[in-house]
């Protein structure tokens, strides 16, 4: 047997009173990718984030490769070969990718012109092309993402962790990173990869663990595991007591098990008509788009990341006024209204990119659950916090929210738990009409995608109209009634999610091969 690139002994760290790890051991060998798995919550992030130097730990100790381990920042860990992409973004919108990558302590070491012949070999080795010009805030969500990547590939890691880093990559830029691992590995480094996806893990794990309650709760050599063990280990429940689609594994094969035929015969809530949007640069996002959503009905509308999605999305919460065409909810013609008007009128939008556009992280769990409604916790002129504790620890309840407590800051909260969080908030809108949710599962682990999605089903059953974009079809296929695909700005379908053909239909309609 190697050395092992990485080992851990007993390493524990806690919060106050919360524990987030406890006597975790791990090895991780040269040459191998590692996938570590867990629900949200259930010590993931503080693990790696203990291995790459940003927290200490309280008890335990670490070796890299053979050799005392105990990194007193990031940095330390950079100088001893260990790179991370974390699982929130920390470019900078201002400037450009390279200029972000220059900033790296790599980077203050090289030129432009270097930094470009840089670029070109990592595309190259691992399929990750990157455009150094770009404007960072100009870029879609997994384009910033692969340029995360990029940034610590750069540095030409022994080990690089790998927080969540499919959550936010299409299928293709999936396939890619899942590639990407492989060349790393193969060229004796180690990989350390964080996924809910039981898929992934299935293609690209040498080994894995599992984390529950901060504890390993399983794992071993992927040559003697079953996806389904490690979905048991992960929830602590047979996989046979979960919904089809998730006991597949989400992001695989399975068409996931339609749910029956529900066609809504309800009035329309979402009209769209004829709505046009161009992007900053000129291009255009949205080109004639319409359709119409009613009541009690589940509308999907799928597509790789780029295809319009996010400007439809911006449209209907109100962050983007359309260029021409109309948006109606219920009865009020919405186009030009503001999102608290929106809101007042009964919409609830979860956003794709929840750190930027739906949450406040200094911001108590608290606070952010009621945003926008801190009116009715008035008394006096003044903030009754006690009473807005008080119905908050009532939505904590409801949605299953790990949190100490309702004074939590939403940025110690795992992202599962901020999206339950903002997903609380917007399902418990006053005289909700219709939800449109982005990307709703996003970054989640296999229980918590089973909750959102028995959120969304339970709010079409209770008569609201619910619009789903989302780029895991699986998931839609097992969600919705119709299908529409985002493709080069035009809304293309829709497709009867429970025909026998709805998956290589849709599978099409992306890729514009669709007869």
């Amino acid at each position: 047997m190697s050395t092992p690139a990485l080992h851990l002994t007993g390493i524990g760290k806690s919060f106050g009173d919360v524990r987030a790890l406890h006597g975790v051991d791990l090895s991780v060998l040269p040459g191998t990718v590692h996938c570590i798995l867990g629900e949200n919550g259930a010590g993931k992030s503080t693990l790696c984030n203990v291995v790459y130097g940003g927290l200490r730990p309280d008890t335990g100790t670490m070796t890299l490769s053979g050799r005392r381990y105990a990194p007193g920042s990031p940095a330390a860990a950079m100088a001893d070969g260990v790179a991370m992409v974390h699982q929130h973004f920390s470019l900078i919108g201002t400037m450009t990718v390279a200029e972000n990558l220059l900033l790296t302590g790599l980077g203050l070491r090289l030129r432009r012109a270097e930094l470009r012949t840089r670029l070109d070999r990592l595309a190259d080795d691992y399929h990750l092309r990157i455009d150094p010009d770009a404007l960072v805030s100009a870029m879609p969500i997994g384009a910033r993402q692969k340029v995360e990547i990029v940034k610590a590939l750069l540095t030409d890691p022994s080990l690089i962790l790998l927080d969540e880093p499919t959550g936010v990559l299409d299928p293709d830029e999936i396939d890619a990173l899942i590639e990407t691992c492989q060349a790393v590995a193969a060229a004796g480094k180690a990989v350390v990869l964080v996924t809910h996806k039981l898929g992934e893990v299935a293609r690209v794990a040498d080994a894995a663990t599992v984390l529950r309650g901060g504890e390993v709760a399983g794992g071993g050599r992927m040559s003697e595991l079953t996806i389904p063990q490690l979905t048991t280990a992960m929830v602590g429940r047979p996989v046979s007591e979960l919904s089809p689609v998730l006991a597949a594994g989400v992001g695989t094969e399975s068409d996931g098990g339609a749910m029956p035929d529900r066609r809504a015969t309800g009035r329309v809530v979402l009209g769209l008509r004829d709505v046009r949007a161009t992007r900053a640069d000129g291009s255009v996002a949205l080109s004639g788009v319409g359709f119409e959503v009613r009541a009690g009905e589940i509308v999907g509308i799928a597509g790789v990341e780029g295809n319009g999605q996010s400007e439809l999305v911006a449209v209907l919460s109100g962050a983007t006024t359309p260029e021409s065409g109309t948006v109606t909810l219920g009865d009020a013609d919405i186009t030009s209204a503001s999102p608290a008007e929106r809101t007042r009128l009964g919409l609830g939008v979860v956003p794709e990119d929840r750190h930027r556009e739906a949450m406040v992280a200094e911001l108590s769990l608290s606070e952010n659950l009621f945003l926008g409604r801190l009116h009715h916790f008035r008394r006096m002129g003044l903030l009754d916090r006690r009473r807005m504790d008080a119905a908050a620890r009532d939505l904590i309840e409801q949605f299953s929210v790990r949190t100490p407590g309702p004074g939590t800051s939403m940025g110690s909260l795992s992202g599962g738990n901020q999206q339950k969080v903002v997903l609380a908030r917007e399902l418990s809108t006053e005289n909700l009409q219709c939800l449109v949710a982005a990307q709703p599962t996003r970054g989640l682990d296999i229980g918590a995608v089973e909750f959102v999605l028995n959120q969304l089903r339970s709010c079409a059953s209770s008569g609201n109209a619910v619009l789903v974009v989302s780029s895991e079809i699986p998931e839609l296929l097992a969600l919705c009634d119709r299908i529409f695909v985002s493709y080069r700005g035009a809304l293309l379908g829709p497709v009867d999610a429970s025909a026998g053909t709805a998956r290589q239909h849709v599978g099409e309609l992306m890729t514009g091969t669709a007869a």
